[in-house]
């Protein structure tokens, strides 16, 4: 599934600005579904679209919804961005532990709160985890394009590790029993000649 599992969902966005931001971020790392809860401003608008820049196929693809129950339905695991930990029920997980994620099999919605007061007790509720970005201790807060950006990077990075495949070199062939077996009498060889079986009796067990 990868990165088409992936969904970024902006509970009730406040500014066109950040939502257009928001699109283009999406875009950068590749992804492709954005889903909106009850924005404040007309959805589409010619804002939005202008801060898009280059991501207006992302503006036009995105689902709008009345509530958030309404986004969810295919939706495996819901991870909740909140500066603050506020429901104890639910487990808080930090961006390294994005990579214990199963992002190939599952559909993973990432879930970002309003502008102005973020997520409430009841819309975290939903969600399986809640996500703190570490950021100032003293400035906590931020733009909601950035905090989407940053998570944007993470998971990419994190996807396209998992999903790397190891090309073996066609300088590198299989070492063979005799020549395994020559390292072996060459490090014990050098390693009598440093003394290092200490005392004698262990040398075996050292073996």
């Amino acid at each position: 599934m990868g990165k088409n599992g992936i969904y970024f969902i902006l509970h009730k966005p406040q500014l066109s600005e950040n939502i257009g931001a928001c699109a283009r971020a999406i875009k950068n790392f590749n992804f492709k579904k954005l889903f909106l809860i009850n924005p404040k401003p007309i959805f589409p608008n010619d804002k939005i679209l202008a801060t898009s820049v280059g991501a207006k196929d992302i503006i036009k693809q995105a689902k709008v919804f009345d509530n958030l129950e309404q986004s969810l339905g295919n939706i495996d695991i819901i991870i909740a961005t909140s500066a603050r930990f506020r429901n104890r029920n639910i487990k808080h997980i930090s961006l390294n532990d994005l990579k214990k994620i199963d992002f190939k099999k599952k559909k993973i919605a990432f879930l970002f709160g309003s502008e102005a007061s973020g997520l409430s007790n009841n819309e975290i509720s939903y969600a399986n985890y809640t996500l703190q970005i570490p950021t100032n201790l003293d400035f906590k807060s931020l733009n909601l394009s950035h905090s989407l950006i940053i998570i944007a990077q993470t998971v990419s990075s994190v996807i396209k590790i998992k999903t790397k495949s190891f090309n073996k070199s066609k300088k590198v062939k299989t070492a063979s029993k005799k020549e395994i077996q020559s390292m072996v009498n060459l490090c014990i060889g050098n390693l009598d000649q440093i003394n290092f079986f200490k005392p004698k009796e262990k040398r075996p067990i050292m073996l």
